[in-house]
Formats: structure tokens, sequence, C-alpha cells
């Protein structure tokens, strides 16, 4: 699996909707970040969807009204590598090897 790049939008997007499995509605994800412009929301949430990191109840989101009636949540399938993305101190730390060299 390659790594995953994200930009901060993207990542402010992503901590908004949260990594516990619930779902958010679109009122709710507009108040949890109200420095965006509404152009810039929904071509982020555009993207997400595309990507498939973001699930939601519509596919094309073109407006802000369209993004209030939605309902989202992270995929699954990416929550665990978006999260570590987003939060690198949670990547588990590497463990030595405990095979030794023998003579």
């Amino acid at each position: 699996m390659s790594e995953i790049k994200l930009d901060g939008g993207e990542i402010s997007v992503l901590k908004a909707i949260g990594f516990g499995g619930t779902s958010i509605s679109g009122d709710q994800l507009i108040q949890r970040v109200p420095d965006f412009a509404e152009a810039e929301l929904t071509d982020t949430l555009d993207g997400l969807i595309m990507l498939g990191y973001v699930v939601s109840d519509k596919q094309s989101l073109r407006t802000i009204e369209e993004v209030k009636n939605s309902v989202f949540h992270i995929n699954s399938g990416y929550s665990k590598a978006l999260h570590e993305t987003v939060d690198p101190r949670r990547k588990a730390p590497v463990k030595p090897s405990k095979r030794v060299r023998r003579e």
C-alpha cells in the first residue's frame, strides 16, 4: 500500500468527521470547520469521496446545500492508515529483530 498524502484542508475535514466510525451530518461538519469557504469545503469533500477515504450518502457534492443534507463517515478500510497519516505518533514503533547471529 502506498503512503497516503493529504493536504491541510483534507486533514481538517477528516479530523472534523472523526475516526470513531460514527456518521456526522453535513450541518455538524460545517459547524466544525467554520474557517472553510463553501467552495473549498465542497471541493475537499468531493476529492475525499472520489478517493474513497470518506463515504457519503451522495456521490457528488456541488453546492453547500447538498453538503448540509448529506451524511459522512470515514471509510473503515482506510481508517487506520488515515489516522496514522493525520497523527504520526500513532504509528507502531518498529521492534528490533529478535534474531541473533551465531558463529
